[in-house]
């Protein structure tokens, strides 16, 4: 009896680990450019492209690596230990030369667990999913709207101020129950999915709720009716980000309401959603822009063939003038300290993107380039 007890305190012991490295078995393919006739170059990215799109659909993301970084490379050792890692074996089903390119497909076995952490790599703070749900005013629906004034406010104020905003209401990626579960009681642990879905950093997450105060018609005294719908609406929401171990965190909380009065009840709660949006619009995306400025990171990028100051200058014309760089600042002749809120393996591969640079090393700390004129 002993030993059987030893035994089913084992399996207990064991089983989230087996759970854990449960893998996922995937048809994928990847493609690269074959640079200066390197044929056996191309096909190890092709793989390592086959590899990332494996892992991006066993974790299940709506927005592509590939579409937030031009012509992904994996220079970054980690993402490239990351992939290895996701990865616990791969067959190449085939391999195929089309003039400049190397097309490569296979089947690849990931463990969804490590696939996660490696897309979290490449989340971006600067990227904001916003989940604004709103009850239907009139009662005829039941649950919540995902289309509203309130959530376009927002989206379009972020947009503005030159953030990438995902609707993830529109796309339907969590129910109403999930939404007030975060809300009323601060479980978090179902926006994660969000998080890897659309490789963001920061959330916005909220619901709205309607009073009907007076109806039209409704006696408020002294004979009289009342002319008009009075409605208030009530918004709370929470702005959600992740620390640096990537554990989910509250950057923000609270609650607004406005009222609006109009003939019939829709157009009231529109007219009282609008008041709402007035209030919060400007101080929530305030606090957005506040953690992206925490957020920036200092890299050190070394560009290799600068010789004189003109170089210099022209460098730094270049560096400035990249997505998400908040500022470049010179340390010598070739030397720059550049301010960037985003993982580096973004600003590696956009100074690559420019025709007068090769990249040469890379960490997450320092980029190395050769400058050519």
């Amino acid at each position: 009896m002993r030993y059987l007890s030893l035994l089913l305190l084992l399996l207990v012991t064991l089983l989230p680990v087996a759970a854990g490295a449960e893998t996922r078995c995937l048809d994928s393919e990847g493609e690269a450019a074959i640079v200066n006739g390197d044929v056996p170059s191309a096909k190890a990215e092709a793989i390592n492209r086959a590899k990332w799109n494996a892992i991006e659909e066993a974790v299940g993301v709506d927005v592509k690596a590939q579409s937030v970084v031009q012509n992904l490379m994996m220079v970054d050792e980690s993402i490239s230990k990351q992939v290895n890692g996701s990865v616990k074996n791969f067959k190449i089903l085939s391999a195929k030369q089309q003039e400049d390119t190397m097309k490569v497909a296979l089947k690849a076995c990931v463990e969804p667990g490590k696939a996660k952490d490696a897309v979290a790599g490449l989340a971006l703070n600067n990227a904001v999913s916003v989940f604004v749900l709103a009850k239907d005013p009139t009662g005829n629906a039941s649950g919540y709207q995902e289309t509203n004034l309130l959530s376009q406010a927002l989206i379009d104020k972020l947009v503005e101020r030159g953030f990438t905003v995902t609707d993830a209401a529109a796309a339907q990626a969590l129910n109403d129950k999930a939404v007030e579960s975060a809300i009323r009681g601060g479980n978090l642990l179902g926006l994660r999915g969000l998080m890897y879905k659309f490789l963001t950093n920061v959330m916005l997450i909220g619901k709205v709720d309607y009073t009907v105060s007076t109806k039209r018609g409704e006696d408020i005294g002294y004979g009289l009716s009342m002319p008009f719908n009075n409605v208030t609406a009530r918004f709370t929401y929470r702005l959600i980000s992740k620390d640096s171990n990537g554990q989910l965190v509250i950057l923000a909380a609270g609650s607004e309401q406005g009222k609006g009065l109009a003939g019939n009840v829709a157009d009231a709660a529109s007219e009282s959603l609008k008041d709402v949006a007035g209030k919060v619009t400007a101080p929530v995306v305030e606090k957005v822009a506040a953690h992206l400025k925490a957020s920036t990171r200092k890299v050190l990028v070394k560009v290799q063939g600068v010789k004189e100051l003109s170089d210099n200058f022209a460098v730094k014309e270049v560096l400035q003038g990249l997505s998400w760089v908040t500022g470049v600042d010179e340390r010598g002749l070739g030397e720059f300290t550049v301010g960037y809120p985003e993982n580096s393996i973004y600003l590696a591969n956009s100074i690559r993107q420019k025709e007068n640079f090769r990249l040469i090393g890379f960490t997450p700390a320092t980029v190395t380039v050769e400058y050519r004129k």
